[in-house]
């Protein structure tokens, strides 16, 4: 027995010191087998092939080098102690060492199986080395023997795929040592295939190392179809980033990861199919201006649609909020162009009510602040009061201006009640300066209505500012009669 443990220890030291710690797979190219076997001989003195109760047991291990989707090249070391009687003078106990370089012809290449399929297939050429160690006798006449031959190994096995790096596999094959005497007996047939025997093997595979992943998304280099996906995006089992609405856009970079859209729109829709997303469109369903927010503009005055008052303005008209022709004030002075008595009054001049220029008191100037009133009247709020006072000491001290009062209400109501409205205000105030002895014609009243808001009409706060009257003082020389 010693002189088969030494070379044996020998054997599985070379194996394990050979093995470079890969992986055996494209990923994983090397891995270490280990393995156990049921052998039956056959020679001269009888026959143990497929009788299962005359099973040798021993162990094995191997080293397997992927070379491509169908071949590995494989080196294999197994022990096993032959043993058969014919008779108390004729037996045999026979050590066998057999040392293999196996090529592995794998069927699942891609062609029939995928690679990683869970079974996988195989047909395995290994020739080799055997060295017996053989005690016995033929006869009464000892036989004891030690020597190596070249032995012809061949078998089918199946590989089932446990994780990428576990393999378990169940392999059959035959071994051919060439010339060899296994039994002893003198007494052989002239080829070299005397004596034989077959090997039933039961393994487990070990693949070591690490798959490359330069985007480190789990998927390996050699299956990732998206290679260079940014570090922490979750992927699918092709390393590509996971897009839930199918539509081409990532949901890393998709702004609506829930719903089909354009990679135009980082991901959302546009059923319009105007350029902008559906939820920044304030016309989804009409193709409209992204500088409109999506709504159309038929006239193409700048002012949607929707909220276009006069939709059949000319080319080029200059328009308000609404939509409609804009009042024009080409000099800029406040006073538009059709009551501009003055058109063309240089940028900065301080003009009058009918646009020409007007050299005001500076003091007077200031009392120049609108008054307020409650809601749907003319009665002016008391924190008014000082305010009209001021005014109405101003214009006693100053002879020599006359003064506008204007009018304004707030949206409530219709157009027409409302323009009413902020005339009788106008007037009302007119009252109020009359009773403190400003002379009635020295004072001028108009209504704009609701025309003119000073603030959103859509707060309480805003049209309480828009109920209001707003005051002109207008130099008048004493030459010139008060209209």
């Amino acid at each position: 027995m010693r002189r088969i443990l030494t070379p044996l220890l020998a054997l599985v030291v070379a194996l394990l010191a050979a093995s470079p710690g890969q992986a055996q797979t494209a990923d994983r190219k090397t891995a270490i087998s280990l393995f156990g076997s049921a052998y039956q001989y056959k020679g001269s003195l009888g026959e143990d092939f497929w009788k299962w109760d005359r099973n040798y047991y021993g162990p094995g291990i191997g080293i397997n080098r992927y070379l491509t989707k169908g071949l590995d090249l494989g080196l294999q070391g197994s022990y096993v102690e032959l043993k058969g009687t014919q008779s108390p003078a004729t037996f045999f106990n026979t050590n066998v060492v057999n040392v293999n370089l196996a090529l592995k012809l794998k069927l699942n290449n891609g062609w029939a199986l995928k690679e990683d399929a869970f079974v996988q297939p195989y047909l395995l050429a290994a020739p080799g080395y055997v060295y017996m160690s053989r005690e016995g006798q033929v006869r009464g006449t000892n036989v004891n023997e030690n020597k190596s031959y070249v032995d012809l190994f061949g078998a089918a096995g199946l590989n089932f795929r446990i994780t990428d790096g576990i393999g378990l596999f169940v392999q059959t094959g035959q071994h051919i040592p060439l010339n060899a005497n296994i039994d002893g007996e003198p007494n052989r047939d002239s080829d070299k295939f005397d004596d034989r025997y077959l090997q039933h093997t039961v393994g487990v595979t070990f693949a070591f190392g690490k798959p490359k992943d330069t985007d480190q998304d789990g998927v390996p280099d050699r299956k990732d179809k998206c290679p260079n996906t940014p570090a922490g995006v979750a992927v699918d089992p092709n390393g590509c980033p996971l897009d839930k609405d199918a539509d081409g856009v990532p949901d890393y970079q998709d702004k609506c990861p829930d719903e089909k859209g354009t990679a135009a729109l980082e991901g959302c829709p546009d059923r319009d199919g105007d350029g902008v997303r559906d939820g920044d469109d304030a016309c989804p369903d009409q193709a409209g201006k992204p500088e409109l927010k999506g709504c159309p503009d038929a006239d193409n005055d700048g002012i949607p649609d929707n909220v276009d008052k006069c939709p059949g303005t000319p080319a080029g008209t200059k328009v308000d909020a609404t939509g409609c022709p804009a009042v024009v004030d080409e000099d800029a002075d406040g006073v538009i162009d059709t009551r501009d008595r003055c058109p063309g009054t240089p940028a900065g001049t301080r003009v009058d009510s009918v646009g020409c220029p007007l050299a005001i008191d500076p003091a007077v100037q200031k009392l120049q602040v609108p008054i307020g009133f409650r809601t749907n009247s003319t009665i002016i709020e008391r924190r008014s009061y000082p305010t009209a006072n001021r005014i109405a000491d101003a214009m006693k001290t100053h002879p020599d201006y006359q003064l506008r009062i204007i009018g304004h209400a707030d949206s409530r109501g219709t157009e027409e009640y409302n323009q009413d409205l902020s005339l009788r205000r106008a007037e009302a105030v007119k009252r109020y300066f009359t009773n403190k002895g400003v002379e009635p014609a020295r004072i001028i009243t108009e209504g704009r209505g609701e025309a003119e808001p000073v603030a959103p009409n859509t707060t309480k706060t805003g049209q309480g500012r828009n109920r209001r009257v707003e005051f002109r003082f207008e130099f008048v020389p004493t030459t010139t009669p008060i209209p």
